[in-house]
Parts: C-alpha cells; sequence; structure tokens
C-alpha cells in the first residue's frame, strides 16, 4: 500500500466514495493511487501540464499494478477533460491564482461533475472569495500542518447557494472558524507573533512606506483579534 503525505490525505478524505476522479496537476501520481487502493474510488484520470511528472506518475501507477484503474493525460489544467468523465476533481499543490485561472479556463468541462477538493497554497483568501463566483458552494474545510507548512482544503458541491461570508471568514476560513478547528488555532498563534514581530520591527522605522506597511499590519491584527475572540478560540 502506498503512503501519502498528510497534506494530500486531508485531499484523500474528502473524495466521495465511488466517485471517478480527476486529478489536475498529479505530479508523481499518489493519490489516486491511493485512492483507489483504498476502493474509494473506482477509477481516475490523473492530469499534469509537464511530462516528466506525468511520466513518473505513470511509473508509480505501473508499479503498483494500477495501469487499468488510472489514466494518465497530458493536460493543460482540465483542457484534456472531456464532459462527464468524472464526478470529482480534485486540483491540490498550486497557488490559489493558477487554481483561479484552471476553472475558470475549464468551466465548460464541469458539466457531471458533483464536487470539487481544492487545496490553494497560496493566496487563499482571494481564492476564497474567487470560488463565491462558479456554480458550486463550499460545505466543508480541514487543515493540516505538515513541515512547518500549514495547508487548508475546501470541498466544495456541486450548486450555489447564497452565502455571505465576513471578512475574517474569507481570510480564515468560514467552516474552520465555525469548528475551532485545532490547526486553525495553531496558524492564529503563529499569525499573531508575526504581526506582533513585524508591527515592532516597522515601529522603529521612520518612513513613509514603512508607516504604510503598518497601517496594513493594524488592519491585519484587527482581523485576526476579531476572529479570535469571537469564535473563542482558547477559551
Amino acid at each position: 500500500m502506498i503512503q501519502i503525505s498528510k497534506r494530500l490525505s486531508a485531499a484523500a478524505a474528502l473524495v466521495s466514495k465511488g466517485n471517478r476522479l480527476a486529478d489536475i496537476g498529479c505530479d508523481h501520481g499518489y493519490l489516486p493511487i491511493y485512492l483507489v487502493q483504498q476502493s474509494q474510488i473506482p477509477r481516475a484520470i490523473a492530469m499534469d501540464i509537464r511530462p516528466g511528472p506525468l511520466s513518473r506518475a505513470r511509473e508509480h501507477i505501473r508499479a503498483y499494478g494500477l495501469l487499468d484503474y488510472i489514466e494518465c493525460r497530458l493536460s493543460d489544467g482540465l483542457d484534456a477533460l472531456c464532459p462527464g468523465e468524472a464526478e470529482t476533481i480534485v486540483i491540490a499543490g498550486m497557488g490559489g491564482p493558477l487554481m483561479e485561472k484552471i476553472l475558470v479556463k475549464g468551466a465548460g468541462q464541469l458539466a457531471g461533475v458533483k464536487e470539487l477538493i481544492v487545496q490553494p497554497q497560496s493566496d487563499v483568501e482571494q481564492f476564497r472569495k474567487f470560488l463565491q463566483e462558479i456554480p458550486f458552494t463550499v460545505d466543508s474545510e480541514d487543515m493540516v500542518e505538515e513541515n512547518g507548512k500549514y495547508y487548508p482544503v475546501m470541498h466544495l458541491v456541486c450548486g450555489k447557494t447564497k452565502e455571505c461570508w465576513e471578512k475574517a471568514q474569507f481570510r480564515y476560513g468560514k467552516y474552520l472558524l465555525r469548528d475551532r478547528h485545532p490547526v486553525l488555532q495553531k496558524y492564529l498563534c503563529r499569525e499573531r507573533n508575526r504581526l506582533e514581530k513585524l508591527e515592532q520591527e516597522l515601529s522603529e522605522v521612520n518612513s513613509s512606506r514603512a508607516r504604510t506597511r503598518l497601517e496594513l499590519v493594524y488592519e491585519e491584527k484587527k482581523c485576526l483579534e476579531e476572529a479570535w475572540e469571537t469564535y473563542g478560540f482558547g477559551m
């Protein structure tokens, strides 16, 4: 049985049993291999824009004897996916802006997709705002820490419901805050320490640029403290 990282395990846990999977940006192909081995999914398409990683994924799939269950396709985002080929799409291991571009460009390939599982590694607040614009609704979130990095992962279901998110919810995750997620609490502690240190450093610099940056730090701290107090972390 293949062993996968905590980051990939968090994404795998959100995949609905029995769905056909498309893994966008599959890298080494570990996620679909794991899900097929666990009998979580019947089939998968592993897709990557780079021939090198896709070749490595194919070799791993072959090594585990799963070539009949996992197909490899060279693809720029969702380009090589036909509508109706997958009920679940996973996009992980890349920055929020790239994920946004993939979903916008591949909107036509989302027909028949029941769920999206996304794990942005940068610009997470902006990406959460973007998700309000697509015909899917965030219904759960998870977060893991691995090697000193924090990885939020979101599960979206097909269909749009009217939602109202506050600034702190976009920044830190509506459901992570609601559930007082322990990993989020650890992340908030780190952010508090980071902002306090940055505030002190900027306060000692006499320049317009430092003052402008300091105002942004104050705004971040205000949002952080509101999230902390509103959702009762540490209480």
